[in-house]
């Protein structure tokens, strides 16, 4: 593993011209004679690899002439010469979903202001929201190789993982039974939520699979398909990227609860087997550079009893939630090489499953079954 993990190109976009357009946009958004004015538009440092950011400052003319100003944050799909992490970016789901958790539950969701589905006046569909202040645990370098949570007393952090919890335990009261979610179900045959979700990551690879394919990717298809779990879970929304890395927090609490361009419907699991997977991916790496970690943060044993006690829910099959975690980050962790060759950041590997980080622990639960994977 290299030294330092860096963050490979997001962009290929002119952002002067961004601020140009947005301000033109702005106007026909707000009421007449408003007025915006944009300025300090810049990209977070932790931009993230699908969506594109932009933070921004909004000054613009109320009634009696007073000026008054908004933070705000700008979420674009990328340009097609960006080389997408993904095949379609569809903003006005995110923009929708936020809108209905910020409306319908207590998840702290930042306010999701305006949306722009047609690509001609700003290079690519968009939509606003209010920008919240908070600290957001690092995905690079990771938040246990260093930094604030690391850095966190045991209760704090204890404090965090039951708030963080909490969120999904809210996420998840909305079903197909209380809320519209037709919106976020996929198009793919299947006869239930999780079918049709595993359906929709298996045509994901197979566009990524268009530059190389990687076997230990359909080795994981196959272990999927010989420990499905039944019955499945009754379907909820669930957040898709449920990871602390996509949570901003104050005092430990979380205040805006963000990427949401992986919501749909389906098990409850799906978002508990993806949050502690990827503290386990993290765990993984600070032992590959003889760090210490963050052991026993984010367990499952600890993750299941708060959820459980939360909700009253049982969660059941955990193991094969966590595998399909690993395998969907996989997946995702591919494309993301192959942009990385094309933009000439890195070489590309003889043997392609060499592309991935988590190719021991992913190889090792795919020897194993689904009990081996709940730890």
């Amino acid at each position: 593993m290299p030294e330092r993990i860096e963050r490979p190109r997001t962009s290929t976009r002119d952002y002067a011209v961004l601020r140009t357009n947005l301000e033109s946009w702005l106007a026909t958004k707000l009421p007449a004679g408003s007025e915006p004015a944009i300025s300090g538009l810049e990209v977070p440092p932790g931009n993230g690899m699908s969506s594109e950011t932009v933070t921004f400052d909004l000054t613009m003319s109320e009634g009696g002439g007073r000026r008054t100003s908004l933070s705000c944050v700008a979420r674009m799909a990328p340009l097609d010469s960006a080389m997408p992490v993904f095949p379609r970016y569809e903003l006005d789901r995110q923009f929708r979903v936020m809108r209905l958790v910020g409306e319908r539950t207590g998840v702290p969701v930042p306010r999701a202001l305006w949306f722009e589905a047609e690509p001609d006046a700003l290079g690519s569909p968009l939509f606003v929201m209010e920008h919240v202040d908070g600290a957001v645990p690092a995905d690079v370098m990771p938040y246990n190789f260093e930094g604030w949570l690391l850095d966190a007393a045991p209760a704090d952090r204890q404090r965090l993982q039951a708030a963080t919890v909490e969120v999904l335990a809210g996420v998840h009261s909305l079903t197909p039974a209380n809320a519209d979610l037709a919106f976020l179900e996929f198009d793919r045959a299947g006869p239930t939520a999780l079918h049709r979700h595993v359906a929709e990551l298996r045509a994901y690879y197979e566009w990524v699979a268009r530059q190389c394919r990687h076997p230990l990717i359909e080795r994981g298809f196959t272990w999927l398909d010989r420990h499905w779990p039944e019955p499945v879970g009754e379907p909820v929304l669930v957040w898709g990227d449920a990871r602390i890395g996509n949570i901003l927090y104050r005092d430990f609490r979380p205040v805006g609860v963000l990427d949401w361009e992986m919501a749909a419907v389906g098990p409850r699991e799906l978002d508990l087997g993806w949050l502690i997977y990827h503290h386990r991916f993290f765990e993984e790496l600070a032992g590959m550079a003889g760090l210490d970690g963050m052991p026993g943060f984010l367990t499952a044993s600890d993750v299941t009893d708060t959820y459980e006690a939360l909700t009253g829910h049982t969660v059941t099959d955990l193991g094969f939630y966590i595998v399909y975690a690993a395998l969907r980050s996989a997946v995702v962790m591919a494309r993301v090489a192959h942009r990385q060759a094309y933009f000439g950041e890195r070489e590309f590997p003889d043997d392609p499953d060499d592309v991935f980080y988590n190719r021991p622990g992913l190889e090792a639960m795919l020897a194993g079954g689904p009990g081996d994977a709940a730890g």
